[in-house]
């Protein structure tokens, strides 16, 4: 039994790696797109932990 859920998540990893590389019409695949997309929500998320910080200083005082 192990070794068939072991084939079975096995698939299913080169399932999804499959297709998150496959590449669409315009030659872009999705992992292409979250490379270009990633240092955007970093910076998303810097600001969000920020304002954060200020209102749980506000609300400590």
């Amino acid at each position: 039994m192990g070794l068939f859920k072991t084939a079975l998540i096995g698939a299913a990893v080169y399932g999804i790696v499959k297709y998150v590389t496959k590449k669409d019409t315009n030659g872009r695949s999705i992992v292409d797109d979250i490379k270009e997309k990633a240092p955007e929500w970093m910076e998303k998320a810097k600001n969000l932990k920020d304002e954060l910080k200020v209102e749980l200083e506000k609300q400590r005082h």
